[in-house]
């Protein structure tokens, strides 16, 4: 299983930006997928996660501003975010479950390589 990560990129804060995430494979419909971020000097960080049924699951820090979503038929998730800060500052990574979801990111087998957002205040 590879993970294509991408959308990231320069935005204001306010501003809204999708990063969208390509799985290879035939586990992808089967498993849960989650993102993560991880800031300079930060540790890795639990952002959303969403269940092969559709659940979805986020950290305090984006719930009611990031929305979480899958296309099976494309074999691709996606995270909208909207009103971002300068503290989403991060490089974003997908990840894939296949034992179901956490916010552990030791439970995830398959990490894409990461696409940076950068908030402007």
């Amino acid at each position: 299983v590879q993970l294509q990560a991408s959308g990231g990129g320069l935005v204001q804060a306010g501003g809204s930006l999708r990063l969208s995430c390509v799985a290879s494979g035939r586990i992808f419909s089967s498993s849960a997928m989650g993102w993560f971020r991880q800031a300079p000097g930060k540790d890795r960080e639990f952002v959303a996660a969403i269940r092969r049924t559709g659940s979805t699951y986020y950290a305090g820090s984006v719930k009611g501003r990031f929305t979480i979503s899958r296309d099976n038929a494309k074999n691709t998730v996606y995270l909208q975010m909207n009103s971002v800060k300068a503290e989403d500052t991060a490089v974003y990574y997908c990840a894939l479950d296949r034992g179901g979801w956490s916010t552990d990111s030791y439970e995830y087998e398959y990490w894409g390589q990461g696409t940076l957002v950068t908030v402007s205040s």
